[in-house]
């Protein structure tokens, strides 16, 4: 809905509005540990998003049941995949929602393989991804500090929105979060609570 410059909506558009603006958000948590600093952020996150009026749909991917891909393509690139499992829950889930947000631990400096399994799997309907534009978020958290910690796990997020025509929203790189002790400790939670409360 567009109005017209200087005109200020009836109570009626303003409830129109909001409803537009609202968007269903998928967040993929990728770390198997439920409590840990990965779900510190993811918590503060969904808080901000939620705020904001948005809908915040949290997939515990690391206690689905998700198999790796076999690489067969008889998906064609658009499915079904020949495998019954939860990865059809996600595929309905993100073909409906606006926006997805990976949330991983850096392990071994990349997303964890449980994330990474649930990515190779939109092979089974990646032109029904790319179609939806969704907009994305990265959250992750690694122990290590050094200036260089994320940047793999960075250029495999910006090469996953750049090929599923995504639009990234926003990246939280929780360094120095070894513990939720420290990750409490840290600017992150607040960083995370503020990217889901600007979108």
């Amino acid at each position: 809905m567009r109005l017209a410059e200087g005109t200020e909506p009836c109570p009626r558009q303003k409830r129109t509005i909001i409803r537009e603006v609202m968007m269903k958000i998928v967040v993929l948590m990728g770390s198997p540990n439920r409590n840990g600093s990965t779900g510190i952020l993811v918590q503060n996150f969904q808080k901000g998003a939620e705020e904001a009026g948005h809908s915040v749909d949290v997939i515990d991917v690391c206690h689905a049941n998700i198999h790796p891909c076999t690489g067969c393509v008889k998906c064609g690139y658009e499915g079904p995949c020949v495998q019954k499992d939860d990865v059809e829950l996600i595929r309905k889930k993100l073909l409906a929602s606006d926006m997805v947000v990976f949330a991983t631990p850096l392990y071994y400096y990349g997303m964890s393989a449980q994330l990474k399994t649930v990515v190779d799997r939109f092979c089974a309907y990646n032109s029904s991804l790319n179609s939806r534009h969704l907009k994305s978020a990265l959250l992750t958290v690694a122990w290590n500090a050094d200036d260089w910690t994320f940047d793999a796990l960075q250029a495999h997020y910006k090469t996953l929105v750049r090929y599923i025509n995504f639009k990234d929203c926003g990246m939280v790189l929780g360094l120095g979060c070894g513990t939720p002790g420290m990750t409490k400790r840290s600017r992150y939670p607040k960083e995370a609570f503020q990217l889901g409360r600007s979108l």
